[in-house]
This record gives structure tokens, sequence and C-alpha cells, in this order.
């Protein structure tokens, strides 16, 4: 029984990660940027969310928790230096994207609540 109701936590959980990510790529669409990947998978670690606008490049960290505060306070040096690495082999087999500005941001997701987009969000770290 054990392992089922783990299956279905970490099912349940993977449901709300997508809904975040979700909730996060329209963010940043209404601020004008256009999700370019989602969930991107590298040897570094996973960028959930990769965006642009003609000038800029985004790697962005979805944390969702029970509110706001919890989320922002979920983001760690740990996380930072994965997204860093995860850009760093994205960009090596896109070098297309090569001359353009780079940020990592974090969106901040809540049950109930409008998402915060935080840019350059590890840069004080």
């Amino acid at each position: 029984m054990a392992g089922a109701a783990m299956t279905e936590a970490r099912r349940a959980a993977f449901t709300r990660g997508v809904d975040a990510e979700a909730r996060a790529a329209r963010l940043l669409e209404a601020k004008g940027f256009t999700v370019i990947a989602t969930r991107v998978r590298t040897a570094r670690g996973e960028i959930d969310l990769i965006a642009r606008t003609s000038e800029l490049l985004i790697f962005v960290e979805v944390k969702a928790r029970a509110s706001l505060t919890a989320a922002a306070e979920s983001i760690s040096p740990r996380q930072r230096k994965r997204i860093i690495g995860a850009a760093e082999v994205f960009l090596a087999g896109h070098p297309d994207y090569a001359g353009m500005d780079m940020r990592l941001d974090v969106v901040l997701v809540a049950p109930g609540r409008v998402p915060v987009h935080m840019p350059g969000a590890f840069e004080a770290e």
C-alpha cells in the first residue's frame, strides 16, 4: 500500500508542478515574453521554463508552495548552482542564443494568489 500511496503522492506533486509552471508561463507571456521551452532536462539539472523577448533570454525556476512567502523561502543557493549549470548545458546545444542578454529569474506560485515574477532573483546571492 505504501508504494501505491507514494505513486499517488508523486502524481499529485507532478500535477501541481505542471499547473504552477503553466501559471508562471501565462504570467511571463502577459509581460511580453515568449516561452520557448518547458521542463528542459539537461545533464546538470532541469530548467522549469526558458523564455525570451527580442533581446533577453531568461531561465526560470518556478517555486510553488502553500503561500508566496513559503515559495520565496524555498529558494536555495544549491538551486542557483543547478540552474546555472543547466543553462550552460542548454546554451552549449543552442548557440543561436549566445549573443543575447541572459538572466536567472524565479516565479513564485501559491493557490489563490497571482504569481509573482522575480527578475534576477538569484543574482543577489
